[in-house]
């Protein structure tokens, strides 16, 4: 049995998010993460960010911000060989837990090419609010999604049954066993 445990991220976790970085991306055209960006998430803004990990690695991470009443998922990915497993589901489910009660949206930014992350953002509840042409530079467009508290409660019963978020009547029940 494949068990994932995810967890919001730690100082000490910097070296293994950025060896993770180059094997997810070092050999993509966009290029991996700075470490500057990922030290100010370990560092600064842990309690947002999350790592989950499967036998002791790091197989995955979901980076956020949150400003006010407003959250920013700048970024999520998981290591191919643990795609489809309950890896991505134990990332939701503790970043929707430590956000549910603090925003009321949540914004991503996703190329127009990336079926795999713009399901995830519907399963959200998340719709398209724009298009920004030279988002990360001239020629680099990304699509501005965003998920409110409408969209949220719409999707909420589906998210339950996945074990991302708990509903109003199972929010003292225990967290979901999240296995592969």
């Amino acid at each position: 049995m494949n068990r994932y445990h995810a967890r919001t991220l730690v100082r000490d976790d910097f070296p293994r998010l950025m060896a993770l970085e180059e094997r997810l991306f070092g050999g993509c055209h966009e290029g991996v993460l700075g470490p500057y960006y990922v030290r100010l998430c370990c560092d600064f803004f842990a309690e947002s960010c999350f790592v989950v990990e499967h036998e002791g690695e790091i197989v995955g991470y979901l980076l956020a911000f949150v400003r006010g009443r407003e959250a920013y998922c700048t970024t999520m990915a998981v290591l191919r060989e643990h795609q489809g497993t309950r890896a991505l589901i134990a990332l939701l489910a503790s970043f929707v837990e430590v956000v549910i009660d603090r925003v009321d949206s949540c914004w991503f930014t996703v190329e127009a090419d990336n079926r795999a992350a713009r399901s995830v953002h519907a399963i959200l509840g998340a719709r398209d609010e724009r298009i920004e042409p030279d988002f990360y530079g001239p020629g680099r467009p990304r699509i501005i999604a965003r998920i409110d508290r409408g969209g949220f409660s719409r999707a909420l019963p589906r998210l339950a049954r996945l074990g991302i978020a708990r509903t109003p009547a199972s929010a003292h029940a225990p967290a979901p066993e999240l296995h592969a």
